[in-house]
């Protein structure tokens, strides 16, 4: 079971079952940084500008879909990882 922590505009920080998760403002940034890539750079993958794109990362504007997306691709990561989900969640089954 999962509760918010902290509220910081979009990004929240999620803790599950007393493991506390990474931000996804935080992981998109980790990502770009260790690509060795620029906001602009970035920005330009998702079709938009740099400071729109600093909005993200900073969690001013929520990350869209389309953008997650785009990103998981781009890096070759799930949206689990983008998210900060931990790597043991259990999903529940829907029929």
């Amino acid at each position: 079971m999962c509760v918010n922590t902290q509220n910081i505009t979009y990004a929240k920080i999620l803790v599950c079952k007393g493991a506390e998760t990474v931000s996804y403002t935080t992981r998109i940034k980790e990502l770009r940084e260790d690509n060795d890539l620029k906001q602009k750079d970035v920005a330009k993958i998702l079709g938009i500008d740099q400071q729109y794109y600093s909005q993200y990362e900073r969690g001013v504007n929520e990350l869209p879909i389309r953008h997650l997306i785009k990103l998981c691709i781009y890096y070759g990561v799930s949206a689990d990882y983008i998210l900060g989900l931990p790597k043991n969640l259990k999903y529940i089954e829907r029929d």
